[in-house]
């Protein structure tokens, strides 16, 4: 049953929305603060191209537990523990890098703070998607990519306008990532649990009060009836029940979209922006005035991605972005090997940074938190999840060591290859998902 004709308390949805998201600003914080504290910690920690691509793939790895403790987390005790512990997880690792004595402390920091960063990514844009009317969701989900890509902006603004602060310049940089921390713990604190982990724990009360808040009698009636089909027969979560015939084609897709949003390069250019513009003479000013650019064109199209996700739909998007990413890197990757200069160079960079705005940062994470069955949601994302954060290590791990022996230019050839095999396997096997609730979206699974 679809959700057209009810009525929605919008400012509660998208006050809820807005306070779990603010979990992607510490996923945006702690994503984009590498870039403008790594020409600092060459120095401070002298790193070759090894050690740089390991430092700041250390996030990963961190990433990867902070996946699994979650999915966990999130379908025994419920989405808003999880939640609070990712942000007690990021105050905790902000300070501590601050402080670092040494590299290996650094890193292990580094890993705890991607703990909090993985538990994140994964339960702000469940929790969100569990709790939004059909007609809305993906706006919804995507406020959650918003507030990623203005943690980046905010972010690199401070790293550029630090940069003159001194050596210790970059123990600030980490440092600062306290402030929103705390914010989004005291937030999270008002949330409502999710309705649909509730009905799940066998709490159905608790569910209807909480979808009164979100929505008509008609409404709470149509969800809670749907919820309740989904939910028959055995609830035990487990690994094993990925490899059912029947949810195995949405597992695939999932891990799948997952891994390309990562193989398709473009953190590398959020990441290693500094290292791009220094091959074609870029000094350290201009090198931090990029990260900024980047930082206004990404949340450009993020907004225009927001907007478009429930009209144009996920699917077009997704053809879109992938096929313009990998056009666009032939053309940069031949640009940096000519070595034009750097204000040309500069143009189709922040060219791909909107393709991937609009496309597959966004619409991925709207997929992931979307496709999976209620039953098996929680485990089913946080394989997704850790395979994107896996994608993400042999990412940024590689990239120095492969600009080192082929150029900068070198990646991006490769990059625009597997952007177009990208392309290709959403043509082929990514459906639309727009409009229909979740339970709508299982039985067409099911179905199918």
């Amino acid at each position: 049953m679809t959700d057209n004709k009810n009525t929605f308390n919008s400012r509660y949805i998208l006050g809820i929305s807005f306070i779990s998201a603010l979990g992607g600003y510490l996923f945006g914080f702690d994503f984009a603060v590498i870039s403008g504290a790594l020409p600092f910690l060459r120095e401070q920690f002298m790193l070759d191209a090894w050690w740089e691509g390991f430092l700041t793939g250390s996030l990963a790895l961190g990433c990867i537990a902070g996946c699994l403790i979650a999915g966990r987390l999130a379908d025994k005790y419920g989405r808003k523990p999880g939640l609070m512990l990712a942000a007690f997880i990021f105050a905790i690792s902000s300070v501590a890098i601050a402080f670092s004595p040494g590299l290996t402390f650094f890193m292990l920091m580094r890993f705890a703070a991607g703990i909090g960063v993985g538990m994140a990514s994964m339960l702000c844009p469940m929790y969100i998607a569990e709790i939004s009317p059909a007609k809305v969701r993906g706006r919804n989900v995507a406020i959650n990519q918003l507030t990623v890509v203005i943690g980046i902006l905010v972010t690199n603004l401070v790293n550029y306008f630090l940069a003159d602060t001194g050596e210790n310049a970059w123990r600030w940089m980490f440092g600062l990532g306290t402030v929103p921390s705390v914010f989004f713990l005291l937030g999270v604190i008002w949330l409502p649990e999710s309705p649909r982990w509730l009905m799940k724990a066998g709490r159905d009360a608790a569910a209807r009060s909480v979808l009164h808040k979100i929505g008509s009698v008609e409404f709470v009636d149509s969800t809670v009836s749907a919820i309740q089909r989904s939910l028959t027969g055995n609830t035990t979560r487990t690994l094993r029940e990925l490899f059912d015939k029947r949810v195995r084609p949405a597992v695939a897709v999932g891990i799948t979209l997952a891994v390309f949003q990562q193989f398709c390069g473009i953190n590398v250019v959020f990441n290693y922006t500094s290292t791009i513009f220094e091959s074609v003479g870029a000094n350290l000013d201009r090198q931090l005035f990029e990260t900024v650019a980047i930082g206004f064109v990404n949340l450009v199209f993020t907004l225009l991605a927001m907007w478009q996700v429930d009209k144009m739909g996920r699917r077009p998007l997704m053809l879109i972005g992938s096929l313009g990413l990998s056009i666009v890197y032939i053309i940069l990757a031949f640009m940096l090997q000519e070595q034009f200069p750097a204000g040309m160079v500069s143009i189709f960079v922040l060219l791909a940074i909107g393709m991937y705005a609009i496309s597959l940062a966004p619409v991925t994470w709207v997929l992931i938190s979307e496709i999976f069955p209620n039953k098996i949601r929680g485990v089913a994302s946080s394989v997704a999840i850790v395979s994107l954060w896996g994608a993400y290590f042999i990412l940024v791990f590689t990239f120095p060591v492969l600009a080192k022996k082929l150029g900068a230019y070198g990646p991006f050839y490769l990059y625009a290859g597997i952007c177009l095999m990208g392309f290709l396997f959403v043509l082929r096997k990514v459906k639309e998902t727009k409009g229909q609730t979740l339970e709508e979206l299982e039985d067409n699974l099911i179905r199918h």
